[in-house]
């Protein structure tokens, strides 16, 4: 058998290593900034591109994409390679993948901070920048595919299997979750509208976090933690049963973010159900990776690396149980649009993630460089310091989850709310928001322990650019099944065949929960009194996703009695059907605003928006001057209303050419109001009279009888 000399291309490998120290680092800050505005709002500085709705999904967008997303490519470019002794296909299309890439975070970085935002939790990006995500993930598959395809090693090890299920299950969650129709270059609307709306963000927002923050790092995990404890994985069986179970459950368990929401009951239960199952094929995997490091335990209290990784492993199987159980309808009744759920994903984030990703860049760093870790000790400092974070970060949003259920739902003797004031529910846990900031930003000085190791490192060594292997040729057919030998053999000598069978599974969920609640009209039924938005609260919705609003605030009243004698009436499907896109939050800081018409008058609108500590003292919500002062671009509302009309939303034909007057009768109406109640100086063409007009609409189409 001829043995052929081949290179590794370990070049693209540095570069996403270095790519995720550096957005590592700045999506940290920003969290860290953010988190610190919680507890003094005024560190936005007065400046809209600083506040907490602006930067919020900056934090989140650099986290996930731009930290994670080089961390996976960093370990998918190394050890892909390896594992079927072969160099990455295509050079030219590993350096457009990694450019590309970076190219994408840049853009994020400039828009979300300027307000251009879809408002869709993880899919904030506009539709210029969600064409090229689906460009560059297209080249990043095709250059996984195409090493798979000629490797040299006929079978897929595990780690392989879970790098294919992230490619083509990111594609197909991000394709259908983009559906949108563009109004300018960067302003679109979602088709979806509502309910469904709702459904189709969180099968994408929850199997964001599956296939782009799990599957991948299992991968990761199934390839790195065998190589730094030098021993093999526990079980080839269990992984068997941890990747199809896991990848065929994890699609179906979006819904349960929708618990208690208009969403229809079946949906909801099908979410539930699902959840609880994931625990066994999540906890398969957690017993597969810490089993793996049997009678290597000594080696664990030496090692940093080893240390990182058994914790990482350990927050992965913390957190798949607790995803789970907040699933359940009881618990969810607690957790819902609290801190807890924040703790919760940041148990994952920090602990599984970054904490993994840590103990690769350590291990992986020295090897192409060819040394040694400048320093085991800082290694340990860091792994410490972290570890401490993430206790420091979560036990405290806990503590605050629950204070703010609690608070929220409590009645006195007498049968009224104990704090019918929200902003109490506020006060009480912002020493908590301290805390939590305290536990950042340990976190954070651990990476930058990380960053001086690492330079010490890379300085004390040069890198292989082209670290050369042998290996035969892959030539001769597939051979038939041993006797001793797995079914699963077979399908992991034929990558086409097993990239059918992932596409199966992950499709299956999306299609049985999502096309009965698109074209089903009785899933949402309509209510004749609903009516689309004039244009100048559509105008003023814009406004309100631009800032960011939607990350404090749900609307969505829920059937509980503490939330209908808070808010009014619970919110009804019917109600949401022209809103493109859905607006019912996942975390209140703030109220809910469903039912926020007609409350307050105009004067209380615009004075809290300029200056909320004068109406709420105590409040932790940042002033909004410059909306006082910008202008409504008038010379698009007609494009929004015929891109409207194009979705559904029955607007009379011509009214596009109305618009304007009427915009401008409805904003001359509010300043009038204004006027009367002790305002003189409003314009009715501004954002702040637009958001006004948009607050006081909301849940005014339906009254309780």
């Amino acid at each position: 058998m001829s043995v052929e000399t081949f290179r590794y291309d370990n070049t693209i490998v540095k570069n996403f290593a270095f790519a995720t120290i550096l957005w590592g680092v700045v999506g940290m800050l920003v969290g860290l900034w953010i988190a610190l505005e919680m507890v003094f709002p005024s560190l936005n500085l007065g400046l809209s591109f600083m506040t907490f709705g602006r930067l919020r999904p900056l934090h989140t967008n650099a986290v996930i994409f731009a930290f994670v997303g080089n961390a996976m490519f960093m370990g998918i470019y190394y050890s892909l390679q390896r594992l079927l002794k072969a160099r990455m296909f295509s050079d030219f299309l590993s350096k457009i993948h990694f450019w590309g890439w970076q190219g994408i975070i840049v853009s994020a970085a400039l828009t979300l901070p300027l307000g251009i935002t879809t408002s869709k939790e993880y899919a904030e990006l506009e539709w210029p920048i969600d064409i090229a995500i689906a460009v560059i993930w297209i080249v990043f598959g095709i250059n996984l595919l195409g090493t798979i395809i000629r490797r040299r090693e006929r079978h897929m090890y595990v780690a392989v299997w879970f790098y294919i299920a992230t490619f083509f299950t990111v594609a197909m969650l991000h394709v259908v979750n983009s559906f949108e129709l563009p109004v300018t270059f960067l302003k679109s609307y979602s088709v979806y509208a509502g309910v469904q709306d709702a459904l189709v963000q969180w099968w994408y927002g929850h199997n964001a976090v599956a296939f782009f923050l799990t599957t991948p790092y299992l991968g990761m995990m199934y390839y790195f933690l065998p190589k730094a404890a030098d021993r093999p994985v526990f079980s080839y069986r269990l992984s068997i049963v941890h990747f199809w179970a896991l990848i065929f459950l994890y699609i179906w368990a979006g819904p349960h973010h929708l618990l208690y929401s208009a969403l229809p009951d079946w949906v909801q239960s099908l979410g539930t159900v699902f959840s609880i199952m994931l625990i066994a094929p999540s906890w398969g995997g957690m017993l597969n990776g810490l089993l793996t490091l049997r009678g290597a335990w000594d080696r664990v209290r030496q090692d940093p690396i080893l240390k990182m990784m058994v914790v990482a492993v350990t927050a992965y199987g913390m957190s798949t149980f607790e995803g789970p159980m907040m699933s359940l309808k009881s618990v969810n009744a607690i957790s819902h649009f609290t801190d807890w759920t924040i703790g919760h994903v940041h148990i994952g984030a920090l602990g599984w993630n970054g904490l993994l990703t840590f103990a690769i860049l350590y291990w992986l760093i020295p090897r192409l460089f060819n040394t040694k870790l400048y320093s085991v000790k800082l290694a340990n400092i860091h792994f410490w310091v972290s570890t401490l974070g993430i206790v420091f970060y979560a036990i405290p949003l806990y503590w605050a989850g629950i204070t703010q259920s609690l608070m929220w739902k409590q009645f006195t003797a007498d049968g009224f709310l104990q704090y019918p004031n929200f902003l109490e529910t506020v006060i009480q846990i912002i020493p908590l928001y301290g805390i939590r900031a305290i536990g950042g930003a340990l976190y954070l000085s651990g990476m930058f322990i990380l960053v001086y190791n690492l330079m010490k490192t890379v300085k004390s060594g040069s890198l292989i650019a082209e670290e050369e292997d042998q290996a035969p040729a892959l030539t001769t057919p597939a051979a038939a099944l041993g006797k001793n030998e797995l079914k699963h053999r077979w399908l992991e000598r034929r990558p086409v065949q097993f990239f059918v069978w992932v596409v199966v599974a992950v499709a299956i969920g999306g299609i049985i929960e999502i096309v009965p609640m698109l074209i089903v009209k009785s899933n949402v039924p309509t209510i004749s009194s609903v009516k689309p938005y004039t244009p100048l609260e559509l105008e003023g919705r814009d406004v309100y996703v631009a800032e960011g609003c939607y990350t404090c605030h749900s609307q969505m009243v829920r059937p509980f009695r503490s939330e209908t004698v808070r808010y009014g009436e619970y919110s009804k499907s019917g109600e949401f059907v022209y809103d493109h896109p859905f607006q019912w939050g996942s975390k209140r800081t703030g109220p809910d605003l469903h039912r926020i018409g007609g409350k307050y008058p105009d004067a209380w609108h615009y004075n809290h928006m300029i200056d909320p500590q004068a109406i709420s003292p105590g409040t932790i919500m940042p002033s909004y001057p410059w909306l006082e002062n910008n202008y409504l671009d008038t010379d698009v509302t007609a494009a929004k209303i015929r891109a409207m009309q194009k979705l559904g939303v029955p607007y009379e034909k011509g009214f596009d050419a109305l618009a304007y007057d009427h915009m401008k009768n409805q904003g001359d109406e509010i300043v009038a109001n204004l006027k009367l109640q002790g305002v003189s100086h409003a314009e009715w063409n501004t954002e702040l009279i637009a958001i006004i007009a948009y607050l006081q609409r909301l849940g005014t189409d339906i009254k309780a009888k």
